[in-house]
């Protein structure tokens, strides 16, 4: 693998015009497809196969005029006197000359606050932004009215100014880190050049691929912090290889040989995570995972081929200037002097009293996730003073929280009198129902064999009481004989959701930290050093998650981050943060840990191979840490729900296990246990290939073939 990647970057390094000219054409055409393919982003969350999404199918199927798009347009009287049907018809008529609305029509009246339903022939997903902007004006100019607009769907989030701010921590991280404008610009447009391609190639995809709103956020938000990373990863090994006296392109080949190594299982670490949400069976999880995992292959490649290219034409200026002048002396052993070093040695030292009380402050930093609740996004939880938001206040004000998530039951029977028969013993057993008032008018398909029934809660979408009241719902119906009877609404498909990925997290975990498993043992030639990290792993998404919890639905701190309601965490995040934060996890535990295994593999006592690879790595994963930190702490701001909560779980996840476990429980654990962290069993070791991540044998060769040109004088 070492002397692959070695022959690899001098490659590159020599023939860097032509790598750069590939790279630059692919991004090119890669940009015009997307400009040419780009498709609409979609933002349900469908999830096939379980009782909410059969009755939606049906009711899609039953009642075409129903299918479309469907908003709600909220009329308040600012005088407090009742909105009558003389005032509210201008409003009615001028949603109706919307383009794309099939009808509109008063849905309630409750003194000075009106309902207005507003129906599209076409999907959510189809309506043009010109749709919606027509659709958001309605009743701007009705005197003495307020009028407020629920959402159509969910629209897709954008990326702006607040999420530019973890690239300029970045840019300056970088500088700091390396002290040369040269290097750090380097890096970071070598970043930013894989995250555009592979940005480009989704959207490119996105006219075949049905992408989720958030696909593409959470795949810039990864390409993007481990672009970074695993360009300063290989430039900071390539620093030291030039400062030790090598020539540019031998340095570049043996940056991308080591360094590049680490880069190659870091990456397949977090492709096989992010790949691996595809088993579980669901779609839009499924699309999420693979466009990461697609941003993230494509930051390696640039990382192992544009990188040494561009630091082809770098040459020496990667370095300090006041390290140019030294470049000639001969190489020297590292004097042990530094903060990492410092750490190492302190951390080994205290090793017995660290992993206590490491493990058990993050255990307490778990606590809250015992109250975790998981539900999809509803309006409640958009920024105060959004249009989706005020829409949610007023209703509730006027209404009742409960109008704002209405349920519906759907009841099929084999012919008019049965389904007649079901539906009004269905009604009774509904109206009983703690925590629903009761049903409204049922509809009728053609035949009548098919009803809908409308059932407003009494609490919002997100409320326990209304989750319950599912439930409960669920449990009465389910006997009555004659028709089947399934519920769905923003409750239903949440609890759906959350039941699925729960079912389906167990069966996650066991593929993807198996197969990490199995790499890391292949990587390190060892059971411990894998099964430590995977009990690292462990403790870190269990702060994550009590943190996350702590923040987002019990409210501490929630306005430091701009989180202005409180609420359930999104369905899918903990599923998709075990995912990513897996396959970030390992990135540091294979960069920390590789060096340490390389200074080992070259006859370093392993106790001061602990020491030498927190000393050699800390400043760099130091750096790296903040970086990632400060691009998913860039998303935080915004206003969507989702991005948000990831945001921040990915920036917290991301600081605890950089800087608690794997750089400081990890170095403790490996001191503790000393040489027997690289015990393989002799059979077992003789199966496995050794793939001589650290070099050792690339070193061997290339110092044979130093000694022979002194020799030979060549």
């Amino acid at each position: 693998m070492a002397s692959a990647l070695h022959r690899l970057g001098r490659f590159c390094f020599h023939r860097r015009g032509r790598v750069v000219a590939v790279w630059l054409l692919l991004l090119a055409v890669l940009g015009v497809s997307a400009a040419l393919f780009k498709g609409p982003t979609s933002g349900s969350f469908e999830m096939p196969g379980t009782e909410s999404q059969r009755a939606l199918s049906s009711l899609q199927k039953e009642f075409p005029a129903a299918a479309g798009a469907s908003g709600t347009i909220v009329v308040h009287a600012e005088n407090g006197k009742p909105v009558t049907p003389a005032r509210l018809k201008p409003i009615i008529a001028e949603a109706n000359r919307v383009d794309g609305v099939s009808t509109a029509r008063p849905a309630g009246v409750r003194g000075a606050y009106a309902l207005v339903a507003v129906q599209f022939s076409t999907p959510a997903d189809d309506i043009t932004d010109a749709q919606r902007s027509a659709y958001e004006d309605v009743g701007a100019s009705a005197p003495h009215l307020e009028v407020k607009h629920a959402e159509l769907g969910t629209e897709a989030p954008d990326v702006g100014s607040t999420e530019a701010i973890g690239v300029v921590v970045a840019a300056i991280v970088l500088l700091v880190t390396f002290g040369s404008l040269v290097a750090a610009g380097m890096t970071l447009v070598n970043a930013l050049i894989g995250v555009g391609a592979g940005m480009a190639g989704l959207y490119a995809l996105s006219s075949v691929v049905e992408l989720t709103s958030v696909a593409p956020i959470l795949a810039l938000m990864l390409g993007l912090a481990v672009g970074i990373d695993y360009s300063l990863f290989i430039t900071s090994r390539y620093r030291q290889f030039l400062a030790d006296g090598l020539d540019g392109r031998e340095a570049a080949g043996r940056a991308i040989g080591t360094a590049g190594s680490a880069v190659v299982f870091a990456g397949l670490t977090v492709v096989i995570a992010l790949a691996g949400l595809s088993v579980v069976g669901i779609p839009f999880l499924s699309v999420m995972g693979l466009a990461a995992a697609g941003t993230i292959a494509v930051a390696v490649l640039v990382a192992l081929t544009l990188l040494p290219a561009v630091l082809g034409f770098a040459g020496d200026r990667v370095l300090r200037r006041r390290d140019r002048a030294g470049r000639a002396r001969a190489k020297e052993a590292p004097d042990g002097r530094g903060l990492g070093y410092g750490w190492g040695r302190l951390v080994a030292r205290l090793r017995i009293p660290i992993v206590i009380v490491g493990v058990l402050g993050l255990g307490a930093l778990a606590l809250p996730t015992q109250d975790m609740r998981l539900a999809l996004p509803d309006a409640s939880t958009q920024a105060v003073g959004t249009q989706a938001r005020d829409a949610y206040d007023m209703i509730s004000t006027g209404f009742g929280e409960g109008f704002n998530g209405r349920l519906i039951a759907v009841v099929s029977g084999d012919d008019a009198r049965s389904t007649a028969a079901a539906l009004q013993r269905a009604a009774g057993e509904i109206t009983g129902v703690d925590g629903v008032l009761t049903p409204a008018q049922p509809q009728f398909n053609g035949d009548h064999t098919v009803a809908m029934l409308p059932i407003i809660p009494d609490k919002g979408p997100t409320d326990a009481k209304t989750e319950q009241a599912v439930h409960d719902i669920r449990d009465r119906v389910a006997d009555i004989p004659g028709a089947t009877i399934e519920l769905t609404g923003a409750t239903a498909q949440g609890i759906d959701v959350s039941d699925k990925l729960a079912d389906a997290l167990p069966v996650y975990l066991l593929i993807v930290v198996g197969l990490s498993f199995l790499l890391l043992m292949l990587v390190f030639r060892s059971i411990l050093v894998p099964l430590k990290a995977a009990l690292g792993f462990l403790l870190t998404v269990g702060a994550t998650f009590g943190i996350t919890v702590a923040v987002f639905q019990q409210g501490h701190l929630a306005s430091l981050i701009g989180l202005d309601t409180t609420g359930p965490l999104v369905s899918f995040l903990p599923i998709l943060l075990v995912g990513i934060l897996f396959g970030l996890a390992m990135d540091y535990e294979v960069f920390l840990v590789s060096r340490m295994r390389e200074d080992f593999a070259h006859g370093t006592p392993a106790r001061d191979a602990v020491t030498s690879g927190m000393g050699h790595n800390a400043k760099v994963v130091t750096a790296a840490a903040l970086i990632m930190t400060a691009v998913f702490g860039g998303f935080v701001p915004t206003d969507n729900a989702i991005i948000k909560s990831v945001g921040f779980a990915l920036a917290v996840g991301v600081l605890i296990d950089a800087f608690v476990v794997r750089m400081t429980l990890v170095p403790a654990v490996m001191s503790l246990i000393g040489r027997g962290a690289w015990w393989l069993p002799r059979r077992l070791g003789r199966i496995l290939p050794n793939l001589d991540i650290e070099g050792q044998k690339l070193a061997v060769r290339t110092e044979s073939q130093a000694r022979e040109r002194a020799l030979t004088g060549s």
